[in-house]
Parts: structure tokens; sequence; C-alpha cells
């Protein structure tokens, strides 16, 4: 099944419209709080379509999605009670309560962490608020995290150049998978522990 390709194939024309980064800075913006795509899909193929553009990609998706991440506290702090329905229903109630048991653990400065995790990083944005977390170490905690991750995707995806896109071209699709069956057997692995 060629899923990944498609998309990837979609992104790259995409990245070549004019409105392209605001896009981008939505994407962004949403997946901090609410939404199940993460940005990466849309700046990798952005920065490689243009890569004299990439840190600056990389900047706006850092900004949008720390922005999101303030979002997600604010409903994590305030909406919690309307939320956790929603991630019940969605499957994520395990995974949100681990989630909760980190920041109990090593309180904000898990949004470090959390801006490579492959958890989705809404969670982490969401029970920051509902548990009332710092706010200064969790805004840095993801300005570094989050601002990382991004600067890294730009950056391989500036270096890499053409190569790096006739690469991905070619191996997306094996990859998109791989990393879906990774998550399934971490998944799996977690829920038996």
């Amino acid at each position: 099944m060629r899923l990944f390709s498609h998309l990837y194939r979609h992104m790259i024309r995409w990245a070549k419209y004019k409105h392209a980064q605001y896009y981008l800075a939505a994407v962004s913006f949403a997946e901090s709080s609410f939404f199940p795509i993460p940005p990466d899909v849309m700046l990798a193929p952005m920065s490689l379509a243009k890569p004299d553009r990439a840190w600056w990609y990389a900047t706006i998706t850092t900004v949008a999605s720390v922005l999101g991440a303030l979002f997600g506290y604010v409903i994590g702090m305030f909406f919690i009670q309307w939320v956790e329905p929603l991630i019940i229903q969605v499957g994520y109630m395990e995974t949100y309560q681990q989630v909760q048991g980190w920041f109990g653990k090593w309180g904000a400065w898990i949004m470090f962490i959390a801006g490579f995790s492959p958890i989705p990083f809404k969670l982490f944005t969401i029970a920051g608020g509902a548990l009332h977390t710092a706010l200064i170490p969790f805004l840095i905690g993801s300005i570094i995290g989050r601002g990382m991750r991004f600067y890294l995707v730009a950056g391989l995806m500036r270096w890499g150049g053409e190569k790096m896109h006739l690469w991905l071209e070619r191996f997306v699709d094996l990859i998109g998978w791989s990393v879906v069956g990774l998550c399934v057997v971490g998944y799996g692995v977690y829920l038996t522990v």
C-alpha cells in the first residue's frame, strides 16, 4: 500500500504554494493541542522543495507549535472535564495517565523529552495544564524540545537536498509503515509491562 508516498507527493506539491507557510503554521499549532497529524509531514517536504527557506520553516513550525502547546495547556487547565471523554474515546486514556505520572516525576521538564516522543504532543500539553504545571518551565521545555526536533528535520532535508528527496521518494512507504509497526509493537509492549 503506497499511502505514505501518495501523501509525500502531495506535501511536496503543496510546499510550493504561495501560502504553504501559513498551512504549516496552522498544522503546527493544531497538532500541539488537538490535531492528530505531526507538522513534520509538511516541514520535511517544504524544506526539501525550498532548502534556502528550511530554517525559516523550522522557525515557523517551532513558534506555532509552542503557541499550540500553550493552547493545549489552557485546554487542560480549564476544560479537562470536557476533553477527558474524548481522550477515552480515542483510546489514549492509559497513555494520558502515564504522561501525568511523568509530570509528577519530572515536572514541566518532561516537555523537553515530549518534543521528540512518539506519544502525541497534545497529551503532554493538555496534561501539563490539567496538573497546573509551572508555566515558564513548561514553555522552556516546549521551546527546546520542539525547536531541536524541527530544526533537526529541516537541517537534514536542507543538507540532503535532491539526494534526500530521491531517497525519501523511494523509501517513504517503507519508513512510514515501519514507524507505524514500531508504534504498534511499542504500545503492545507498554500494555504488557
